[in-house]
């Protein structure tokens, strides 16, 4: 007697849905071998080859499967309630899936922006910029509201002092910038990291200019051939 329906069991082992997805990974699943799969079996006469071959006929594709109301995916033969809920529960999962990924996303450009303005950062930023140089240089680091690093800009060359970096020139980088915040480096040739007081008189010139100006100092960076200080971090700022 003739056989009068078709199923996945007739189907050679090899190209058995569920066998290739664990042998092959279900990257190497065709769309409709990934509907069978979610589908499990089909209906009396029909194979779940078929019926997920109906519906990518009647939806034009994976996708358009997926976002099929309840009632259309009812319309296709051999899907009832439970399989069309099915259907709907997996596009759910890959909402929240692609939601959360960009929640993620969104969570680490912000960590990142954060971390722009981290003193280590900002060592890196300027270390092979000024860590060998002979003489001293000042650089300004202009940043947007974002934490956005907008240039850096080198003000001032020789030793420290009142005289040699002035606010005017400090601050006339970042308002041609439009900087909402600012952070200042220069380094030290020799090996010591420590602030000179002239570091710290000269820093806190700045952050008194700067609650003029409105653009706020958030750090003095000093960077030596062996490593760098924070003088934020030293309470110094």
């Amino acid at each position: 007697m003739m056989k009068q329906s078709f199923t996945v069991r007739d189907l050679p082992r090899t190209e058995r849905p569920r066998e290739r997805l664990q042998e092959f990974g279900s990257e190497a699943l065709s769309a409709q071998e990934l509907l069978a799969l979610v589908l499990g079996r089909g209906v009396g006469g029909e194979s779940v080859m078929m019926t997920a071959q109906k519906l990518l006929a009647r939806f034009g594709s994976l996708q358009g499967v997926l976002q099929g109301s309840l009632e259309d995916l009812q319309d296709v033969k051999g899907i009832g309630l439970a399989k069309a809920a099915q259907i709907k529960a997996c596009m759910e999962i890959a909402r929240r899936r692609d939601e959360h990924a960009a929640e993620s996303l969104q969570e680490t450009t912000r960590h990142k922006q954060k971390l722009v303005v981290s003193p280590h950062t900002v060592f890196k930023l300027v270390n092979s910029k000024i860590r060998n140089y002979a003489k001293e240089h000042f650089l300004v680091l202009s940043f947007d509201i974002r934490n956005k690093l907008l240039g850096i800009d080198t003000v001032a060359i020789g030793t420290l002092t009142a005289s040699l970096v002035h606010p005017r020139e400090t601050f006339d980088a970042a308002i041609r910038r439009h900087a909402s915040h600012i952070i200042v480096a220069h380094n030290h040739p020799s090996d010591d990291v420590e602030p000179s007081q002239e570091d710290i008189e000269t820093t806190r010139r700045l952050t008194q200019a700067g609650k003029i100006l409105g653009i706020e100092l958030v750090d003095h960076i000093i960077v030596s051939p062996i490593g760098f200080l924070s003088l934020k971090e030293k309470h110094l700022l």
